[in-house]
Protein backbone atom coordinates (compact mmCIF):
# COMPACT_ATOMS: atom_id res chain seq x y z
CA UNK A 1 0.00 0.00 0.00
CA UNK A 2 1.04 3.09 -1.00
CA UNK A 3 0.59 6.20 1.14
CA UNK A 4 1.95 10.03 1.98
CA UNK A 5 3.34 10.16 5.02
CA UNK A 6 5.38 13.24 6.82
CA UNK A 7 9.10 11.70 7.19
CA UNK A 8 8.81 11.96 11.04
CA UNK A 9 6.28 9.03 10.41
CA UNK A 10 7.98 7.10 8.17
CA UNK A 11 9.02 3.61 9.06
CA UNK A 12 10.74 0.93 6.91
CA UNK A 13 9.45 -1.09 4.23
CA UNK A 14 6.82 1.64 3.34
CA UNK A 15 5.59 2.51 0.04
CA UNK A 16 5.58 6.28 -0.13
CA UNK A 17 4.06 8.78 -2.57
CA UNK A 18 3.88 12.66 -2.28
CA UNK A 19 5.78 16.20 -2.50
CA UNK A 20 8.54 16.90 -1.15
CA UNK A 21 11.45 19.72 -0.51
CA UNK A 22 14.81 18.39 -2.45
CA UNK A 23 18.14 19.83 -1.35
CA UNK A 24 21.75 18.56 -1.73
CA UNK A 25 20.94 16.47 -5.40
CA UNK A 26 24.01 14.78 -6.66
CA UNK A 27 25.19 12.90 -9.09
CA UNK A 28 27.39 9.43 -8.06
CA UNK A 29 28.62 6.79 -9.80
CA UNK A 30 27.76 3.02 -8.52
CA UNK A 31 30.60 0.24 -8.37
CA UNK A 32 29.37 -0.98 -11.98
CA UNK A 33 30.15 2.94 -13.02
CA UNK A 34 26.34 3.78 -13.43
CA UNK A 35 24.97 7.31 -12.50
CA UNK A 36 22.71 7.33 -9.50
CA UNK A 37 21.12 10.34 -7.71
CA UNK A 38 22.10 11.03 -3.81
CA UNK A 39 20.00 13.76 -2.20
CA UNK A 40 18.04 14.88 0.89
CA UNK A 41 14.35 15.05 0.95
CA UNK A 42 12.47 17.20 3.39
CA UNK A 43 9.29 18.45 4.70
CA UNK A 44 7.81 20.35 7.82
CA UNK A 45 8.78 17.43 10.22
CA UNK A 46 12.44 16.50 9.11
CA UNK A 47 14.38 15.14 6.25
CA UNK A 48 16.05 12.07 5.06
CA UNK A 49 18.62 10.72 2.61
CA UNK A 50 17.31 9.74 -0.47
CA UNK A 51 18.85 7.33 -3.52
CA UNK A 52 17.66 6.76 -6.77
CA UNK A 53 19.99 3.91 -8.37
CA UNK A 54 18.69 4.31 -12.31
CA UNK A 55 19.31 7.84 -13.62
CA UNK A 56 20.61 9.42 -16.75
CA UNK A 57 22.41 12.86 -16.69
CA UNK A 58 19.46 14.25 -18.53
CA UNK A 59 16.95 13.52 -15.86
CA UNK A 60 19.41 14.91 -13.48
CA UNK A 61 20.04 18.02 -15.34
CA UNK A 62 15.82 18.24 -15.20
CA UNK A 63 15.77 18.52 -11.02
CA UNK A 64 15.87 21.78 -9.06
CA UNK A 65 18.98 22.91 -7.41
CA UNK A 66 16.76 23.94 -4.73
CA UNK A 67 12.64 23.04 -5.04
CA UNK A 68 10.50 20.72 -5.16
CA UNK A 69 9.88 16.81 -6.67
CA UNK A 70 7.08 14.46 -6.87
CA UNK A 71 8.14 11.13 -5.60
CA UNK A 72 7.20 7.48 -5.46
CA UNK A 73 9.35 4.77 -3.81
CA UNK A 74 9.68 3.10 -0.73
CA UNK A 75 11.56 3.38 2.69
CA UNK A 76 14.52 1.00 3.83
CA UNK A 77 16.52 0.96 6.95
CA UNK A 78 20.45 1.34 6.27
CA UNK A 79 23.19 1.59 9.12
CA UNK A 80 20.39 2.70 11.56
CA UNK A 81 19.19 5.17 9.61
CA UNK A 82 15.83 5.69 7.66
CA UNK A 83 16.27 6.42 3.81
CA UNK A 84 13.92 6.63 0.29
CA UNK A 85 14.63 4.61 -2.37
CA UNK A 86 13.40 6.72 -5.34
CA UNK A 87 11.41 4.40 -7.79
CA UNK A 88 9.88 7.94 -9.63
CA UNK A 89 10.70 11.73 -9.64
CA UNK A 90 9.48 14.67 -11.19
CA UNK A 91 9.54 18.29 -10.44
CA UNK A 92 6.44 19.81 -9.34
CA UNK A 93 5.11 22.98 -8.44
CA UNK A 94 3.14 22.78 -5.23
CA UNK A 95 -0.10 24.35 -4.32
CA UNK A 96 -0.66 26.75 -1.07
CA UNK A 97 -1.82 24.00 0.65
CA UNK A 98 1.40 21.74 0.29
CA UNK A 99 3.53 24.44 0.97
CA UNK A 100 2.68 24.49 4.29
CA UNK A 101 3.45 21.17 4.53
CA UNK A 102 6.55 21.57 3.55
CA UNK A 103 8.34 24.25 4.81
CA UNK A 104 9.76 23.78 8.83
CA UNK A 105 7.94 26.33 10.92
CA UNK A 106 9.38 27.32 14.38
CA UNK A 107 7.97 25.62 17.21
CA UNK A 108 7.84 28.50 19.08
CA UNK A 109 5.35 31.59 19.13
CA UNK A 110 7.12 34.52 16.61
CA UNK A 111 5.30 37.34 18.31
CA UNK A 112 6.23 35.92 21.92
CA UNK A 113 10.09 35.94 20.60
CA UNK A 114 9.76 39.50 18.94
CA UNK A 115 8.16 40.92 22.17
CA UNK A 116 10.95 39.57 24.10
CA UNK A 117 13.25 40.78 21.68
CA UNK A 118 12.31 44.22 21.36
CA UNK A 119 12.18 44.58 25.34
CA UNK A 120 16.39 43.95 24.74
CA UNK A 121 16.61 46.03 22.50
CA UNK A 122 15.09 48.84 24.59
CA UNK A 123 17.15 48.26 27.45
CA UNK A 124 19.99 49.88 26.29
CA UNK A 125 21.58 52.36 28.63
CA UNK A 126 23.21 54.77 26.21
CA UNK A 127 20.69 56.96 24.26
CA UNK A 128 22.06 56.90 20.57
CA UNK A 129 22.54 53.24 20.44
CA UNK A 130 18.90 52.93 21.74
CA UNK A 131 17.95 55.35 18.84
CA UNK A 132 19.65 53.21 16.49
CA UNK A 133 17.88 50.19 18.02
CA UNK A 134 14.22 52.19 17.73
CA UNK A 135 15.13 52.74 13.81
CA UNK A 136 15.21 48.91 12.97
CA UNK A 137 12.50 48.81 15.08
CA UNK A 138 10.24 51.33 13.14
CA UNK A 139 11.39 49.32 9.73
CA UNK A 140 8.05 47.64 8.99
CA UNK A 141 9.54 45.58 5.79
CA UNK A 142 12.66 44.86 8.17
CA UNK A 143 10.58 43.31 11.16
CA UNK A 144 8.83 41.12 9.03
CA UNK A 145 11.46 39.84 7.48
CA UNK A 146 13.27 39.54 10.33
CA UNK A 147 10.61 37.72 12.06
CA UNK A 148 10.04 35.52 9.28
CA UNK A 149 13.16 34.20 7.72
CA UNK A 150 15.59 31.25 8.06
CA UNK A 151 18.42 31.50 9.71
CA UNK A 152 20.67 29.58 7.40
CA UNK A 153 19.13 27.09 4.52
CA UNK A 154 20.21 24.17 6.25
CA UNK A 155 22.42 23.35 9.24
CA UNK A 156 20.72 25.22 11.93
CA UNK A 157 17.44 27.40 12.85
CA UNK A 158 16.79 26.25 9.02
CA UNK A 159 12.80 26.90 9.05
CA UNK A 160 10.63 29.61 9.04
CA UNK A 161 10.78 32.11 12.04
CA UNK A 162 14.79 30.51 12.63
CA UNK A 163 16.47 33.91 12.04
CA UNK A 164 14.57 36.01 15.18
CA UNK A 165 14.79 32.39 17.39
CA UNK A 166 18.56 32.58 17.02
CA UNK A 167 19.69 35.86 17.27
CA UNK A 168 16.80 35.82 20.54
CA UNK A 169 18.72 33.15 22.35
CA UNK A 170 22.20 35.37 21.35
CA UNK A 171 20.78 38.66 22.89
CA UNK A 172 19.55 36.45 26.11
CA UNK A 173 23.10 34.80 26.46
CA UNK A 174 24.40 37.80 25.85
CA UNK A 175 22.35 39.48 28.36
CA UNK A 176 22.86 36.83 30.96
CA UNK A 177 26.66 36.50 31.10
CA UNK A 178 27.55 39.82 30.41
CA UNK A 179 27.24 40.81 34.16
CA UNK A 180 30.15 38.26 34.74
CA UNK A 181 32.63 40.27 33.09
CA UNK A 182 32.07 43.61 34.49
CA UNK A 183 34.51 45.30 31.92
CA UNK A 184 32.52 44.57 28.56
CA UNK A 185 29.82 46.72 27.37
CA UNK A 186 26.58 44.98 27.29
CA UNK A 187 25.05 47.46 25.42
CA UNK A 188 27.16 46.59 22.30
CA UNK A 189 27.53 42.72 22.99
CA UNK A 190 23.29 42.79 22.87
CA UNK A 191 23.42 45.20 20.00
CA UNK A 192 26.03 43.28 18.29
CA UNK A 193 23.90 40.19 18.66
CA UNK A 194 20.71 41.49 17.07
CA UNK A 195 22.77 42.88 14.49
CA UNK A 196 25.26 40.13 13.43
CA UNK A 197 22.98 37.99 10.61
CA UNK A 198 20.47 41.12 9.85
CA UNK A 199 22.12 39.91 6.66
CA UNK A 200 20.20 37.05 6.05
CA UNK A 201 16.62 39.34 5.86
CA UNK A 202 18.40 39.68 2.13
CA UNK A 203 20.91 36.58 1.82
CA UNK A 204 17.94 34.20 2.15
CA UNK A 205 14.93 33.08 -0.38
CA UNK A 206 12.46 31.36 1.74
CA UNK A 207 8.69 32.13 -0.17
CA UNK A 208 9.37 28.52 -1.66
CA UNK A 209 11.77 26.35 -1.00
CA UNK A 210 15.08 28.05 0.62
CA UNK A 211 17.73 29.38 -1.32
CA UNK A 212 20.19 32.16 -1.77
CA UNK A 213 18.74 35.26 -3.63
CA UNK A 214 21.19 36.79 -6.06
CA UNK A 215 22.35 39.32 -3.20
CA UNK A 216 23.14 36.12 -1.26
CA UNK A 217 25.50 34.68 -3.45
CA UNK A 218 27.50 37.59 -4.91
CA UNK A 219 27.63 40.01 -1.50
CA UNK A 220 26.74 37.08 1.47
CA UNK A 221 24.63 38.42 4.83
CA UNK A 222 27.90 39.47 6.47
CA UNK A 223 28.84 42.25 4.14
CA UNK A 224 24.96 42.89 3.57
CA UNK A 225 24.57 43.17 7.25
CA UNK A 226 27.22 46.29 7.52
CA UNK A 227 25.36 47.69 4.74
CA UNK A 228 22.41 47.77 6.26
CA UNK A 229 23.89 48.67 9.52
CA UNK A 230 25.22 51.29 7.55
CA UNK A 231 22.16 53.20 5.81
CA UNK A 232 20.53 53.09 9.26
CA UNK A 233 23.29 54.83 10.98
CA UNK A 234 22.99 57.76 7.98
CA UNK A 235 19.36 57.90 8.35
CA UNK A 236 19.68 58.26 12.12
CA UNK A 237 22.38 61.25 11.57
CA UNK A 238 19.90 62.97 8.68
CA UNK A 239 16.65 62.56 9.64
CA UNK A 240 16.92 62.39 13.57
CA UNK A 241 19.64 64.21 14.08
CA UNK A 242 21.24 61.83 16.33
CA UNK A 243 25.32 60.87 16.21
CA UNK A 244 26.59 58.02 17.65
CA UNK A 245 29.89 58.16 19.53
CA UNK A 246 32.93 58.00 17.42
CA UNK A 247 33.78 54.60 17.08
CA UNK A 248 30.67 53.04 17.66
CA UNK A 249 29.47 52.71 13.96
CA UNK A 250 32.71 50.56 13.53
CA UNK A 251 32.87 48.40 16.02
CA UNK A 252 29.52 47.21 15.59
CA UNK A 253 30.71 46.78 11.72
CA UNK A 254 33.13 44.95 13.06
CA UNK A 255 31.46 42.72 15.21
CA UNK A 256 29.03 41.95 11.99
CA UNK A 257 32.25 41.30 10.31
CA UNK A 258 34.14 39.14 12.33
CA UNK A 259 30.88 37.31 13.84
CA UNK A 260 32.18 33.88 12.21
CA UNK A 261 35.10 34.16 14.34
CA UNK A 262 37.68 32.87 11.27
CA UNK A 263 37.75 33.34 7.52
CA UNK A 264 37.57 29.56 7.22
CA UNK A 265 33.95 29.80 8.60
CA UNK A 266 33.36 32.82 6.45
CA UNK A 267 34.35 35.52 8.65
CA UNK A 268 35.47 38.67 6.82
CA UNK A 269 37.90 39.55 9.88
CA UNK A 270 38.81 37.65 13.18
CA UNK A 271 37.12 39.22 16.55
CA UNK A 272 39.21 42.19 17.41
CA UNK A 273 37.31 43.61 20.55
CA UNK A 274 36.04 42.33 23.44
CA UNK A 275 32.79 42.89 22.51
CA UNK A 276 33.34 40.84 19.20
CA UNK A 277 35.28 37.96 20.75
CA UNK A 278 32.39 37.68 23.29
CA UNK A 279 29.34 37.88 20.10
CA UNK A 280 31.46 35.53 18.12
CA UNK A 281 31.78 32.81 20.76
CA UNK A 282 28.03 33.34 21.45
CA UNK A 283 26.78 32.50 18.10
CA UNK A 284 28.96 29.42 17.93
CA UNK A 285 27.45 28.15 21.15
CA UNK A 286 24.22 28.37 20.61
CA UNK A 287 24.40 27.28 16.13
CA UNK A 288 26.69 24.45 17.16
CA UNK A 289 24.56 23.47 20.27
CA UNK A 290 21.59 23.48 18.33
CA UNK A 291 22.97 21.51 15.38
CA UNK A 292 24.24 18.39 17.87
CA UNK A 293 20.89 18.67 19.66
CA UNK A 294 19.01 18.19 16.62
CA UNK A 295 20.91 15.63 14.89
CA UNK A 296 20.82 13.40 18.43
CA UNK A 297 17.97 14.23 20.11
CA UNK A 298 15.13 15.99 17.65
CA UNK A 299 12.64 18.00 18.73
CA UNK A 300 10.05 15.72 16.90
CA UNK A 301 11.44 11.84 17.93
CA UNK A 302 11.00 9.22 14.41
CA UNK A 303 8.10 7.18 13.83
CA UNK A 304 10.56 4.57 13.47
CA UNK A 305 13.54 3.61 16.15
CA UNK A 306 16.37 2.06 14.06
CA UNK A 307 18.52 1.55 16.94
CA UNK A 308 22.58 3.25 17.12
CA UNK A 309 23.74 5.17 19.94
CA UNK A 310 25.79 7.43 17.40
CA UNK A 311 24.49 9.72 14.75
CA UNK A 312 25.80 9.98 11.14
CA UNK A 313 29.09 11.76 11.13
CA UNK A 314 28.03 15.38 11.59
CA UNK A 315 29.54 17.54 8.39
CA UNK A 316 29.09 21.02 10.34
CA UNK A 317 31.24 19.49 13.63
CA UNK A 318 33.12 16.50 12.54
CA UNK A 319 32.11 14.02 14.48
CA UNK A 320 29.77 11.74 15.25
CA UNK A 321 27.01 12.43 18.49
CA UNK A 322 26.16 9.94 21.20
CA UNK A 323 22.33 9.98 21.14
CA UNK A 324 21.36 9.20 24.52
CA UNK A 325 20.87 10.89 27.74
CA UNK A 326 21.82 8.94 30.58
CA UNK A 327 19.86 10.92 33.20
CA UNK A 328 16.70 10.73 31.12
CA UNK A 329 16.86 6.80 30.87
CA UNK A 330 14.32 5.06 32.48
Amino acid sequence: MTTKAQIAEMVPSQRIEGVFAIANAQLGKTRQDKPYLRCLLSDKTGEAPARKWSISEEEYADLPTDGFVWVEGETQAYQGQLQIIVHNMHVHEPTIEQMKELLPVTSRDIEEMWTECVSLLRSFEHPALLALAELFLEDEYFVESFKRAPAAKALHHSHLGGLLEHSLTLMQIADRICPLYPRINRDIVVMGCFLQDIGKTRELSYDKAFSYTDMGELIGHIVEGTHMLRAKCEVLMREKGVRLPAGLAMVLEHIILSHHGVPEYGAAKMPMTPEAVLVAHIDALDAKTVIAMDAARPERQAAADLGGNFTDKSWALGVKLYKPDPLSAK
